[in-house]
């Protein structure tokens, strides 16, 4: 009865449509962002943010490409670029990343975006 009255006072004759907040707007695939996402993403290191800004933009979103390309480098094989001297501590933050995503059905770099210059 609310909404009848409330879009009688529109005079458009529809429902009123509720306000959409950042928590309501759609992630990959069109699920909403949840808060444990949000406070997840929010505390990630700089070294996670990085490597999240990586996989996307030199490995077109995939951790497997990634992690091939780190352990290419521990063996001594070709690999694609330079990390610093911590592949180790950096695989372990791939896999925690790489779980989470799994977890939700997210990508995280929906939600990290780079450094303003």
């Amino acid at each position: 009865m609310a909404e009848d009255q409330a879009a009688a006072e529109r005079g458009d004759g529809s429902p009123e449509k509720p306000v959409e907040t950042a928590r309501d707007k759609p992630g990959q695939d069109g699920q909403k962002i949840s808060s444990e996402i949000e406070a997840f993403a929010a505390r990630l290191s700089q070294e996670e943010r990085m490597l999240i800004l990586l996989k996307k933009e030199l490995y077109d979103g995939s951790w497997q490409a990634m992690k091939t390309d780190l352990e290419n480098r521990l063996t001594g094989k070709p690999y694609i670029f330079k990390l610093a001297n911590r592949i180790r501590d950096d695989m372990d933050r791939i896999a925690r990343l790489q779980a989470f995503e799994d977890a939700h059905g997210i990508d995280l770099s929906d939600f990290v975006k780079p450094p303003q210059p």
